[in-house]
């Protein structure tokens, strides 16, 4: 199918063949039939592409920030690999769509195939022949709406939540100021609610558009004057601020025309420099509103479908887009004067040189063909024919995010004994971009086609946590080798199936992501303690900096929360130093009011031989400290390990420095699995390393509820 996409070092956008994405959970595949073009948002986006490096930096300095956080404690040169590497990640431009379902994901409910339907959200309700959006994002359409007009409900429901938060009452003046697009359904919706509307805006031809709807609207420089007049001087209930534009003009004029205690919303995205006069002698209220309404960012239900109960919240940004839709079908909207010009999405790249341009227009439709299509070859995109060498292992990959994009795949450019074979995600065009990329044969948005696929020897199974175990199991039941990122599993069920799975007669082989232990300053590390006659003693300090609430990895049915998705790594490496399983684990936690226990731990390993391995897990840390500091005391020698970057081994007095450049150990681990897989030798990494690092996780999560040392 086609999408389109922004390369965000390309000057405009450019159309990509991509496979028609899968639904998973909770999702619904929608055959598009109209899209709208935000001129905002998306000319935004485009300009920012096209900028230079300097001007990136100039209209993002949150984002050269970080680039120089990273510089300071990973180096300049993996710091410059991430920047360039983003600003080669292609984007997906659009956020509001209508088209007819298609397939339903598993759960979906009160929809069905062949139903037409608005859909919302930035990366689901795309410019694409196929788009996947969650549930809570899509409305039904009555009969009396067309797709053209039912393109336009995510900004329908933008300015209805706008509208909303300013809690009017019939019969109430309320002023809109800037009658661009979202100006315009403002306007018109609160003409619809039967408030008395005044619209402002500097452009003539808006002004005498708004005229034409119907509505009342001024120029900027008449704004006052109609507003006292129309108001018998006491100004407006309510004003909404649509403007697009970083000057405070529109925050300022809102002050002067509203009336006393009256409501500000700042619907567009404009200056908010608020003059303390009009706003302390009126006692204003300002609200700044957050895109379609509750619901919005929240992972819960955007993506998990989890809805609000209707009698706390009664207008979700569902419910919103659901209402405009259902207000048009009524015929107590129009928004066909709104729209400007039509292209067909092969002609999209054309509708962004419009928006960037001085030529009048608002509503700006992409359109597509509604011919019979062929799904059923489209969810596999063919790059390339050419079979793997005999001698070589053929790699399927399931999942295209930030690791496989940033980490595995740059790893993997110099390993001659593999050859990139297919790799799927969902979404489809994450796969497609990594598949032009790095040179695989095709790309996929089921993983059942990279499964199936008998050229693929070994399988590396990069997706998010929850979904680790069933496609590791999936694998080895295929008679894949499986490269599994960390954590192998969420659950103790899942990994004893995986275990089982390994102990049968010929099974496949299995590593995981363990690289850490790979990395050349820890060989060095493990060549130094080679030998040791006593116990050790190793404590793993990790500044891990604070995740956000929503974050998918503070989910435990997603993510499985910090300790088994990311203090798995240094559990693993601190059975690596001691070579050998743990007996017993304990941990504690510092007090969380947020109630992220797993944030800030410790966790304290016990081994046979008397060894112990403390991992200290903290997130409440500065980042100008380095991340991972390793020390380590055994028989009068001392080893101090940071970042990856030093090491320090000490003994007899004399202290020896070596360093690297932070390799941790990504190509290391591969050349090794790879070499394995060829020569039919063991794992790289020991199953009983694998799985009681697994099973002291799980018992460190006991070991927090009780407080207590927990046998293995």
């Amino acid at each position: 199918m086609k999408q389109l996409l922004q390369d965000m070092r390309a000057k405009q956008p450019h159309l990509a063949d991509v496979p028609v994405p899968t639904p998973g959970p909770g999702m619904l595949l929608v055959r598009n039939a109209a899209s709208l073009v935000s001129a905002g948002t998306e000319r935004s986006l485009v300009e920012f592409a096209g900028s230079s490096l300097l001007g990136k930096a100039r209209s993002r300095p949150d984002l050269l920030r970080q680039v120089l956080d990273k510089a300071r404690r990973d180096g300049l040169l993996n710091a410059a690999q991430a920047a360039f590497g983003r600003l080669g990640d292609a984007m997906p431009l659009g956020y509001s769509c209508a088209g007819t379902v298609v397939e339903l994901g598993e759960g979906v409910q009160g929809l069905r195939p062949g139903q037409r339907v608005a859909c919302a959200g930035g990366g689901y309700a795309v410019h694409a022949e196929y788009v996947c959006v969650p549930q809570n994002l899509v409305a039904a359409l009555p009969d009396e709406v067309d797709f053209d007009s039912a393109a336009f409900a995510t900004l329908g429901a933008i300015a209805l939540h706008g509208f909303r938060l300013a809690e009017v009452q019939l019969g109430a003046r309320v002023a809109v100021i800037g009658l661009g697009l979202l100006g315009q359904l403002a306007a018109s919706l609160a003409a619809a609610a039967g408030c008395e509307v005044l619209g402002v805006d500097t452009d003539p031809r808006r002004v005498a558009l708004a005229k034409r709807r119907g509505l009342e609207a001024v120029a900027r420089d008449k704004a006052e004057k109609t507003a006292a007049a129309r108001s018998a001087g006491q100004g407006y209930d309510a004003v909404l601020i649509c403007a697009d534009t970083k000057s405070d003009d529109p925050v300022e004029l809102a002050g002067e025309i509203a009336r006393e205690r009256a409501t500000v919303v700042a619907v567009g995205a404009v200056g908010l420099n608020m003059p303390r006069r009009s706003y302390y002698a009126k006692e204003l209220n300002l609200i700044v509103s957050r895109s379609y309404g509750p619901g919005r960012y929240d992972p819960g239900y955007e993506e998990a479908g989890l809805d609000y109960p209707i009698g706390y919240v009664r207008w979700t940004e569902g419910r919103n887009l659901q209402a405009f839709v259902d207000l048009l079908g009524k015929g107590a909207l129009e928004v066909k004067s709104l729209t400007s010009h039509r292209y067909a999405i092969e002609e999209a790249v054309q509708a962004y040189d419009l928006i960037r341009s001085q030529e009048d227009f608002l509503g700006v439709l992409l359109n597509y063909s509604q011919k019979a299509p062929k799904t059923s070859a489209s969810k596999r995109l063919a790059v390339s024919s050419k079979p793997v060498a005999k001698h070589k292992i053929g790699l399927g990959v399931l999942g295209a995010g930030n690791f496989a994009r940033h980490t595995l795949l740059p790893a993997l450019k110099g390993l001659r004994t593999v050859e990139l074979v297919g790799i799927a995600s969902a979404g489809g065009r994450a796969a497609a971009d990594l598949a032009q990329r790095y040179g695989f044969r095709y790309a996929a948005s089921d993983p059942a086609d990279v499964l199936a696929d008998k050229q693929v020897d070994a399988l590396a199974v990069l997706t998010r946590h929850h979904l680790h175990a069933g496609q590791t199991l999936a694998g080895l039941k295929a008679g894949k080798h499986v490269f599994c990122e960390k954590p192998l599993a969420l659950h103790e069920a899942e990994l004893a199936r995986i275990e089982r799975a390994l102990a049968q007669k010929n099974a496949p082989q299995l590593t995981v992501g363990f690289n850490r232990r790979f990395a050349p300053l820890a060989q060095e590390l493990a060549g130094f303690l080679a030998g040791r006659s006593q116990p050790l003693a190793a404590h793993f300090r990790v500044n891990a900096g604070p995740l956000p609430s929503g974050h998918w990895l503070q989910d435990p049915a997603q993510g499985g929360g910090r300790l088994l998705g990311e203090g798995c790594h240094f559990i693993d490496f601190l059975i690596f130093l001691a070579g050998q399983a743990p007996l017993a684990v304990s941990a504690a936690a510092l007090g969380a009011p947020d109630g992220h226990s797993q944030d800030n731990l410790q966790v304290t390993l016990r081994f046979a031989d008397g060894s112990l391995g403390t991992l200290s897990y903290l997130s409440n840390g500065d980042r100008a400290v380095s991340k991972e500091r390793l020390e380590v005391f055994c028989g009068g020698d001392v080893a101090v390990l940071d970042d990856f970057r030093s090491l320090e081994l000490t003994r007899g007095g004399s202290t020896r420095r070596l360093r690297s450049a932070g390799d941790k150990g990504h190509a290391a681990i591969w050349a090794a699995f790879a070499a394995s897989l060829q020569a039919g030798g063991p794992p790289p990494i020991p199953y009983e390393h694998i799985f009681s690092g697994a099973r002291a996780g799980f018992a460190a999560l006991r070991a927090l509820e009780t407080g207590g040392e927990v046998a293995l």
